[in-house]
């Protein structure tokens, strides 16, 4: 008998690249699991943290301030707030009402913890269960074997001009490829800082860098550049 999470095993393996399954199956999973909030990351692409980075960020990413996301690090497990810590005292770390309750799951390759899934909820919200966090573990584990498998491939975010052989600096960083992607799912600025943890001037200055990259004048010139770029690759 098929399970609700069949589905979703079918749709992680069925998915075509990265920005599937950060945009269509993220949302479908953070609908499956009632949150307010979802994310993909991986560690290579995490903001440097340093004196400028907004000190809400700087908290959220600090293992000493952090006891969910060190959890999830030291055992790259599964992990809600209500493993580790009494009931509210997460809202006590993390003051964000949009955050009031937080599920993380890790993102393993060859034995290493590479990225990780987030999902919150808002305080007023029921916390994360033990059933949450078995589905969470499972779908973890499709999504590792299949994140695993579209890395092997070209990197999409090897973003060249019209020749193979275009300076590197014509091309688009991971972050970049990140926002391009939100770009395309036709997010505004705002709701792209709050889906990478950075804030919406972060992102204008980086869409300036990645307009003036593949000169183009407008989002939709952007998206239309990586599109075509893309369907290069496919036909390669």
């Amino acid at each position: 008998m098929e399970t609700p999470l069949q589905p979703l095993f079918q749709a992680i393996a069925q998915a075509q690249d990265e920005t599937e399954l950060r945009g269509a199956i993220m949302a479908t999973l953070g609908t499956y699991f009632a949150a307010n909030r979802w994310s993909l990351m991986f560690l290579d692409q995490l903001p440097t943290v340093n004196e400028k980075t907004p000190k809400m960020l700087r908290l959220a990413l600090s293992l000493d301030h952090n006891p969910v996301l060190r959890y999830l690090i030291q055992r790259h497990t599964a992990v809600h707030e209500e493993i580790i810590l009494p009931p509210g005292v997460w809202q006590t770390i993390c003051p964000r009402a949009d955050h009031g309750h937080v599920l993380l799951g890790p993102i393993i390759s060859q034995g290493q913890l590479v990225g990780g899934i987030a999902f919150t909820r808002h305080h007023d919200d029921p916390a994360f269960n033990a059933d949450n966090l078995a589905d969470l573990s499972a779908l973890c584990l499709h999504l590792s074997t299949r994140l695993a498998e579209l890395r092997s491939k070209p990197a999409i975010s090897e973003l060249a001009g019209s020749n193979a052989t275009a300076s590197v600096e014509n091309r688009l960083t991971p972050r970049e490829m990140q926002i391009a992607e939100l770009v395309a799912q036709g997010m505004t600025n705002a709701q792209i800082g709050a889906a990478l943890w950075i804030t919406e001037h972060t992102v204008k200055q980086a869409l300036k860098r990645m307009f003036r990259k593949l000169e183009v004048s407008s989002r939709a010139e952007l998206v239309a550049k990586i599109a075509k770029f893309s369907n290069k690759l496919a036909a390669s």
